[in-house]
């Protein structure tokens, strides 16, 4: 392909991308009221949210795999025309459970997408050059997470649109997205036998499956340790013990051993994870600080945010050119690493009269540190996987990612709600009101509905919560320099170390056999 059919390709890439991602966030601000309208109840608000992400995580390696062994543009505008038809379906819905298994057709497509996106750019340019596009993809990534809340709130505030709208606008986009892709994105073929590990490909997104649904409803719908609980957990754990003796033995399995054997790949994925939780849990928690312990309206509390969503944008841009233009990673990746742990420092700082001009200064510093490292640890561990583990490799990247996104969404969530339910049972008792009268620990308190006194302290609460809650996230981000600063440093390949010789539409001739 020609410099020119590469950008093309690429922002066909980036555009395919950005909506199958802002769809897991563009609801966050619409979410009461779709559940109002459709009548459900605070179960089906948790399930239309944890679905998606559910599905998404436990297929991804399956798509990985899948690139290594079929047609990668096949898979990739298969995986967008399933999230499109999940679109459309979750816009139709008269019903939660509806709704639900309309979000669970968008996570398998969008799980594709983002398994696909990074596997199609490596097969296009080589890793040196990679870090550059890479960096538009990383942009495209961490805004959709952002600014999704944000498109969501302007949507169901606007007259004549609607929560409808949130997932309609996702399929004309889509359509767009697979149309360039169609026409941009010619991609080598490699020719081998396929044998695909239809066992693996059950046992890894069942077990996933059920250990995320654990830690989802874990301590809220089930006890931890309750009957349901036990289930979720210890068929989880057995469905993966059986899948890492089936990886082991079969020819083609979905989540290739040999990546784990090697320290760079290792180190690499444990800053994907960290960067993974951050940028999943930054919207989340921070949404809840501005709207309920800064008194901020959604659409302001989006907005509030846009220092995070630039810098990160920026910085990934910068640091992906300076990649390509040296072939050197190891600099970038530390000075993110650095960055995002002093972000995350200061995050712990923050209490309910913190100033706001400062908490945008901390949210452009962890944007900085994410956008330094998220795509480019990826390439470090692209660089280094075998040219026939390359969509695996990218695959088992984003699966980490997801999966660490799923836990800390869980982890921090709880850990912020109930030292904000402390915080307000202190403060009711120390300013003589009786106790309860502001939140349970269990719901979001209506600050419209309290008295002005009680609406005061758990203002409070929430703004002090924050802090305490980011501290002990922390030590993850010091975990994740130290994996940085272990990297050996590098020079990026300039070739793609490809077998191929075409180009045409076919990437693996063979008919599928049991591996």
């Amino acid at each position: 392909m020609t410099p020119r059919e590469i950008r093309h390709a690429v922002w066909a890439l980036v555009l395919g991308l950005f909506v199958t991602m802002i769809a897991g966030t563009v609801i966050a601000n619409a979410l009461p009221r779709i559940i109002g309208d459709l009548h459900g109840s605070s179960t089906d608000y948790t399930w239309v949210v944890a679905t998606t992400l559910l599905l998404m995580t436990a297929t991804v390696p399956v798509w990985g795999k899948l690139a290594d062994l079929l047609n990668k543009k096949m898979l990739l505008m298969l995986g967008l025309a399933i999230f499109t038809v999940g679109s459309m379906l979750a816009g139709l819905a008269h019903s939660t459970t509806w709704l639900i298994a309309a979000r669970a057709v968008q996570g398998v497509g969008a799980g594709g997408t983002s398994a696909l996106t990074q596997v199609a750019l490596a097969a296009m340019v080589p890793s040196r050059e990679r870090a550059r596009y890479s960096g538009y993809i990383g942009s495209a990534w961490a805004i959709s997470n952002l600014s999704g809340p944000l498109v969501g709130g302007l949507i169901v505030d606007t007259p004549g649109l609607g929560w409808r709208w949130c997932f309609y606008l996702c399929v004309p986009l889509s359509a767009v997205a697979f149309v360039m892709l169609g026409r941009t994105l010619r991609l080598p073929t490699e020719r081998r036998p396929v044998r695909i590990d239809y066992l693996g490909a059950m046992l890894i997104p069942g077990g996933v499956g059920l250990l995320l649904l654990w830690m989802t409803l874990g301590g809220d719908l089930v006890g931890w340790l309750s009957g349901t609980g036990l289930a979720l957990l210890l068929g989880g754990a057995a469905a993966l013990a059986l899948a890492v003796v089936v990886e082991t033995r079969v020819a083609e399995p979905i989540v290739p051993p040999q990546l784990f054997r090697q320290p760079t790949i290792v180190l690499a994925m444990v800053g994907t994870v960290v960067a993974g939780t951050v940028s999943i849990t930054v919207p989340l928690l921070f949404s809840q600080y501005f709207q309920l312990g800064r008194g901020c309206s959604p659409t302001v509390s989006g907005l509030l945010t846009a220092p995070m969503v630039c810098a990160l944008a920026v910085s990934s841009n910068i640091g992906g050119h300076a990649i390509s233009r040296t072939g050197r990673f190891k600099g970038v990746l530390v000075g993110g690493g650095v960055c995002l742990c002093c972000g995350i420092a200061l995050f712990a700082t923050i209490g309910a009269r913190t100033p706001l001009p400062a908490v945008a200064a901390y949210l452009a510093l962890v944007g900085v540190g994410l956008g330094m490292t998220t795509q480019n640890l990826l390439i470090v561990v692209q660089n280094t996987a075998a040219h026939g583990d390359l969509g695996a490799a990218s695959g088992t990247v984003a699966f980490f990612r997801s999966l660490g996104s799923t836990a800390s969404v869980a982890a921090l969530g709880a850990i912020y709600g109930n030292r904000a339910a402390h915080l307000v049972g202190t403060g009711l008792a120390a300013a003589g009101l009786p106790a309860g009268a502001g939140a349970d620990g269990h719901s979001v308190p209506r600050l419209a509905e309290l008295s002005a006194p009680v609406a005061a302290v758990v203002r409070q609460a929430y703004g002090d919560a924050v802090g305490h809650t980011w501290l002990l996230a922390l030590p993850l981000t010091v975990v994740a320099l130290a994996a940085i600063l272990a990297i050996p440093a590098a020079q990026l390949r300039m070739t793609n170390d490809r077998d191929a010789v075409t180009t045409d539409e076919t990437d693996v001739i063979g008919a599928p056999t049991v591996g």
